[in-house]
């Protein structure tokens, strides 16, 4: 059986030359006689795996040499406490942008350790735009500048003007940017942190990164566990204890997949095509919308609409028929979701829209 389009916003689809290859490697890596998932993760065989993902993880992304890679425990989610505990005081304050539901999720955390003041949004809990510059409120006094660079649940995403004002303020940015790192080329040097899950754009679920400017680390809070105090693992080459190290593998095998295939640069073009191909279907369509500002979509996670409501649940059972899988948007927002991450070829896009063509074809006189 062919592999199906898997449009999940993850765990999602790894490129098939990635999967093709640890499959190879699966019982016998590098003819150790053993699996990558059986090594001591301090011996010389799987250290050779940590380092050369490093090395390509700061290859594709341009990492300075000033900042530190971890491979952490936890996802994403674990760095909404690990942040202000790394880096504020109590009392102290933080500035943080509530833009959907990631970002609320981070700003609740952080306001059990800190005083968080919402730059903007916060007025609705998944807002289909973000305010315009003039509204933002930021704090003189804060430490640092907290975004998700993109909500996967909405498809909302910042774009390069907002950025600048962003940076333009001075602080610390911190940038959660789970699902779309890798997406297009950033400017690292601009960022204090980013962080990330894996299970989007990297590699399977089980692993989260963060690229941390060095000054930003050994500020911990006494209290701050072992396991969330960055310096821990910036001094033990992230293995304090075990880490994930089977995810940690396949994350170094889709950063070597990036480089052989012409790296972030190569990649952002066919993204940013995958992704204007579907929001102009969708846009020019009589029976499928999207409600996000058309200037600040998402070139990773396509939300849409039927106007009839009342066939979701039919599009979903034959688009599942079809080998499209996925497609139910998130129980917060509703509607549909295609996650388009880099490992989603072009031919999904196209064998997407030809469904969609079809199904609204036939369903036509519903409307």
């Amino acid at each position: 059986m062919a592999r199906a389009f898997n449009f999940s916003a993850g765990p999602a689809m790894l490129p098939e030359a990635v999967m093709q290859k640890a499959e190879k490697e699966f019982l016998n890596w590098n003819n150790t006689g053993m699996s990558v998932m059986e090594m001591s993760h301090r011996s010389k065989e799987y250290m050779s795996v940590a380092h050369q993902a490093e090395a390509d993880l700061r290859e594709v992304m341009q990492i300075p040499d000033n900042y530190k890679v971890l491979f952490l425990h936890g996802g994403a989610s674990m760095q909404f406490s690990g942040i202000p505990l790394n880096l504020t005081q109590p009392n102290e304050i933080v500035d943080y942008f509530d833009t959907g539901v990631w970002s609320a999720k981070a700003i609740k955390e952080a306001s059990r350790y800190v005083n968080v003041n919402i730059v903007s949004g916060g007025d609705e809990a998944n807002p289909t735009e973000i305010p315009d510059v003039s509204t933002w409120k930021f704090n003189p006094k804060a430490k640092y500048i907290h975004l998700c660079s993109n909500e996967t649940i909405t498809g909302l995403a910042f774009q390069e003007a907002h950025l600048e004002h962003v940076f333009a303020q001075g602080k610390p940015v911190i940038a959660d940017m789970s699902s779309d790192i890798l997406s297009r080329p950033i400017d690292v040097s601009r960022y204090g942190i980013i962080y990330a899950g894996a299970q989007k754009n990297i590699g399977p679920a089980g692993l989260a990164i963060m690229v941390i400017r060095e000054d930003l680390i050994g500020q911990a809070r006494d209290i701050t566990p072992s396991l969330l105090n960055w310096k821990t693992y910036a001094d033990n080459e992230s293995m304090f204890n075990t880490p994930a190290t089977y995810s940690w593998y396949l994350a170094g095998l889709v950063f070597d997949w990036l480089k052989t295939t012409g790296g972030v640069a190569s990649i952002a073009k066919v993204n940013q095509r995958k992704a204007q191909k579907l929001y102009d279907y969708i846009d020019q369509s009589s029976f499928y919308h999207n409600s996000i500002a058309a200037e600040q979509r998402s070139w990773m996670n396509v939300t849409f609409f039927l106007k009839n409501n009342a066939l979701d649940a039919a599009f979903l059972e034959t688009s599942q028929k079809a080998e499209l899988l996925s497609l139910k948007g998130h129980k917060a927002f509703g509607g549909m979701r295609a996650s388009i991450y880099n490992a989603m070829p072009e031919e999904g896009v196209d064998a997407l829209i030809t469904f969609l063509t079809d199904f609204a074809g036939r369903h036509v006189n519903t409307l």
